[in-house]
């Protein structure tokens, strides 16, 4: 129960108009002299424009308090409406969700479909917040009286419609803990896949390639198709990994997002269908915490064509997860994890969320999102963090970030 009883009076007092310094100071100034306890407070700020709002306890003199902030305001150019009522906010119903849409860009028909949908769910929308205004736009919403899941479904179709990006999460504490963020290598943390860069050197290219996309689809056994791509392998020289390595181009924002969130206290981990000879580098490099890949196995200089060790496949990426979050202390529920391909499917189902990244159909299909932007750092968006946020550590780190596009 709110500490104002519903019953109790209450005046809603709104200013609008340029920003300046002092506004909210000179407003609440205004107020102090009456006696008059705040309830709520809220301001707003877009391009130059200032909305404040403040819900105050009603005082005895309401009119001389009209005509101190009237004063007050008028001072600085500004404009205020004061309207009586009783009590606070309304409770906020149990079911409760953050939606977080993403777009390049972002349409108003698509935010418009969005928010028709919500209310068609019977949702309310309680606060509305920009996360992210380049190099994508990404705002969120906090959404109440919608079950999550029923409405992450709706929102889904009217993502693809729309071809911008929804994200639906139950408002809880895990979004504000410590959490283990596992991604897979190949085509999600890099571009490219490495197995078909070792096939060029082989001479196999396009036949390997062939072969990883009908796997990274589902409509092959991972193991199987993996044993058979990597014979392909036999008789090339160690030294062609280096080459590899070197040649890897790390997905826009990985970098970023790996520097943001272990700032925060966030764990990495990259669990790949891939070769540890690779994705161990990989993993020293970003500072990520724990990595588990197959192993090429290599004799005198050369590789042999074949894998040391059981087989990282599907079910081995869900037990990757398991492990790493046990090993580190973090509950499964607040375990992330981002893939692109069939058999990441087991380790989206097992992470509390499971994210799509620019994914084969059937992984959009089941992951919890998807995300179609070809920028990593937009999971940040999702956690509750936003760009500003993120180039103000940057900045304080001493670290240049780009300059947003004009216009």
């Amino acid at each position: 129960m709110s500490p104002h009883d519903a019953a109790d009076d209450t005046l809603l007092i709104t200013v609008t108009g340029a920003d300046r310094p002092g506004v909210t100071s000179a407003v609440l100034e205004s107020l102090a002299g009456s006696g008059v306890s705040v309830v709520d407070l809220e301001q707003i700020l877009m391009r130059g424009r200032l909305v404040l709002g403040v819900l105050v306890t009603a005082p005895r003199d309401r009119k001389r308090l009209r005509r101190r902030l009237e004063s007050s305001v008028e001072a600085l150019g500004m404009t205020v409406e004061v309207e009586k009522g009783s009590g606070d906010n309304r409770s906020r119903h149990e079911d409760r969700a953050h939606v977080t849409v993403i777009g390049a860009p972002l349409r108003a028909s698509a935010m418009a479909a969005i928010a028709g949908r919500i209310a068609d769910c019977g949702g309310n929308i309680d606060r509305i917040e920009r996360m992210a205004r380049y190099p994508v736009t990404a705002i969120e919403l906090d959404v109440s009286g919608a079950p999550p899941a029923q409405l992450r479904q709706l929102l889904a179709v009217d993502a693809a419609a729309h071809g911008i990006d929804v994200a639906v999460q139950p408002a809880n504490l895990l979004r504000h803990g410590v959490r283990l963020i596992v991604m897979d290598v190949d085509s999600t943390l890099i571009q490219g896949e490495v197995i078909e860069m070792l096939a060029e050197h082989a001479g196999f290219g396009p036949e390997v390639a062939d072969v990883t996309e009908r796997a990274m689809r589902g409509e092959l056994d991972f193991e199987q198709s993996l044993r058979a791509r990597v014979k392909l392998l036999a008789g090339l020289d160690a030294s062609v990994l280096d080459e590899v390595y070197d040649a890897i181009v790390v997905n826009p924002g990985a970098r970023t997002m790996v520097r943001t969130l272990r700032r925060l206290g966030y764990r990495f981990a990259i669990v790949s269908g891939g070769f540890s000879q690779i994705t161990d580098r990989l993993a020293t490099d970003l500072g990520i915490h724990r990595s588990r890949a197959n192993t090429l196995e290599i004799v005198d200089g050369r590789l042999t064509g074949e894998v040391v060790g059981p087989v990282v496949d599907r079910a081995g990426k869900a037990q990757a997860l398991r492990e790493f979050a046990a090993d580190l202390g973090v509950p499964e529920a607040a375990t992330i994890a981002i893939g692109d391909g069939a058999n990441d499917l087991d380790m989206l189902a097992a992470a509390g969320l499971g994210i799509a990244y620019n994914a084969r159909p059937v992984v959009r299909e089941a992951a919890d999102t998807a995300l179609n932007v070809p920028y990593l750092d937009a999971i940040m968006y999702l956690l509750g963090i936003s760009r500003e946020e993120i180039e103000a550590a940057d900045a304080a780190a001493g670290i240049v970030t780009p300059a947003p596009p004009l216009g």
